[in-house]
This record gives structure tokens, sequence and C-alpha cells, in this order.
């Protein structure tokens, strides 16, 4: 019984220092749109590109020319 609880009790520390670390965000795009994020967006010099998740858990690109501003939430 002991050995579960230990696992558990380290799992949930675990998920508690993953969610500390995410940083939600939202994509302002120069037409006023806007993109929720699951996580600071990475800027990708080599493409031009913002990469991010979006809430849907889907993986994400916008073009740096489209972009207005990024916000962390």
């Amino acid at each position: 019984m002991r050995a579960v609880t230990g696992s558990a009790l380290a799992v949930l520390v675990g998920m508690a220092l993953l969610t500390g670390c995410s940083s939600p965000s939202v994509i302002t795009l120069n037409d006023g749109r806007e993109i929720q994020t699951l996580d600071q967006p990475e800027y990708v010099d080599e493409s031009g590109f913002y990469e991010f998740e979006g809430i849907d858990g889907k993986p994400g690109r916008v073009n740096k020319d489209q972009v207005r501003t990024v916000q962390e939430l």
C-alpha cells in the first residue's frame, strides 16, 4: 500500500511541476483575430513562423508577418 501511495504522490508532484511550467498565451494577428495557445509560441528563425500547440491540442504555425502581439495569459 505504501509503494502505491508513494508512486501516486510522485505522479502528482510531477504533474504540478509541469503545470507550473506552461505559459498559456494569446497570439493577436494583424487582422484582429486571436489564437489561444497552451504554451508560449516558439519562433523558428529559419522558417519565419511561430509554432505552437493550440488549446485543442493540435499543432499550429503562423507567419511572423501576420503577428501583431504575443502575450502570456
